[in-house]
């Protein structure tokens, strides 16, 4: 499992009213995968998308498409799911009286299989499954809406998948509650990928939003100072450079700050804000570039 931790935003918080305009800011933001709830009002008391709107999405962006379907039965949809431009598709193991079966049809349709457990199921339900799956989400909410609270006791269960699970090449996401002030804990419990709903779409800014564990600490003890979202106005175009970097790789000794998107450099900071550990900073550049 990768180490690098990924962010799966998921668009059941996004305004559904420009749906593609929210699926392209948080690509443009720098999400990983774009999660899609897919609820039946039958397994989960809501109803959501079905594989027409996944279709008609499928074009806004280049992303892998995280759905999880909150549907039972589940596996008589797989195929259609696939065929309207899932990448990874998980199902639950309390709606499924065939999991072992549900994978292999899932990875038969060339996709990645995900399997995810609620917060009363414990990690043993999927023992036998593990070699068949690609991802195992753990549900840090019971399912069905979006803005619940963290269930702590959730944490463990992922300590010990991640036991279970060894070095096998098998990714644990995290979905539910998830933000800047839980994701350290899930991440070093083991989690790689967390969903967040309400805690990305949050503002104007989605990529400040995105949550991100604690900054470690230097050799001296302070943590380092971390700058995320940045957009660069060169005066024709706004750009963002994707990602936490540390502040000082974008300072020269001059105190500027540069842009690696456009080569310029700017000592103007036109806006500032917190985003937990990270500082949000907004520079104005000036069109002189780097000569060194």
């Amino acid at each position: 499992m990768a180490d690098a931790l990924k962010i799966s935003p998921s668009i059941l918080s996004a305004d559904f009213s420009k749906l593609g305009d929210e699926i392209r800011a948080i690509d443009e933001a720098g999400c990983d995968y774009v999660h899609i709830d897919v609820m039946d009002g039958h397994f989960v008391p809501n109803l959501t998308f079905g594989p027409p709107v996944i279709r008609n999405i499928r074009p806004v962006t280049e992303k892998g498409f995280d759905v999880h379907l909150m549907i039972n039965p589940a596996q008589p949809h797989l195929s259609d799911y696939a065929e309207a431009g899932a990448d990874i598709i998980t199902v639950h193991v309390e709606a499924d009286a065939d999991l072992d079966r549900s994978l292999q049809m899932i990875r038969g349709l060339g996709k990645k299989a995900g399997v995810s457990l609620n917060p009363s199921t414990p990690e043993t339900a999927i023992e036998h499954v593990i070699d068949k799956v690609d991802l195992i989400l753990v549900m840090t909410v019971n399912p069905g809406f979006s803005g619940q609270s963290f269930i702590a006791s959730q944490v463990e269960k992922i300590r010990r998948i991640k036991a279970m699970i060894g070095d096998c090449p098998i990714e644990i996401e995290v979905d539910g509650g998830i933000n800047a002030d839980n994701v350290k804990t899930v991440t070093e419990a083991g989690a790689n990928v967390v969903v967040a709903g309400n805690a990305v779409f949050c503002g104007d800014d989605y990529a400040a939003c995105f949550p991100a564990p604690a900054a470690p600490a230097t050799a001296e003890g302070a943590a380092p100072s971390f700058v995320t979202a940045q957009r660069f106005d060169t005066g024709r175009t706004t750009e963002a450079l994707k990602g936490r970097v540390l502040e000082s790789e974008l300072r020269n000794r001059a105190g500027e700050v540069f842009s690696r998107e456009t080569r310029a450099w700017s000592t103007r900071v036109l806006r500032t804000g917190h985003q937990g550990d990270t500082r949000d900073v907004t520079f104005a550049f000036s069109p002189r570039t780097e000569t060194t």
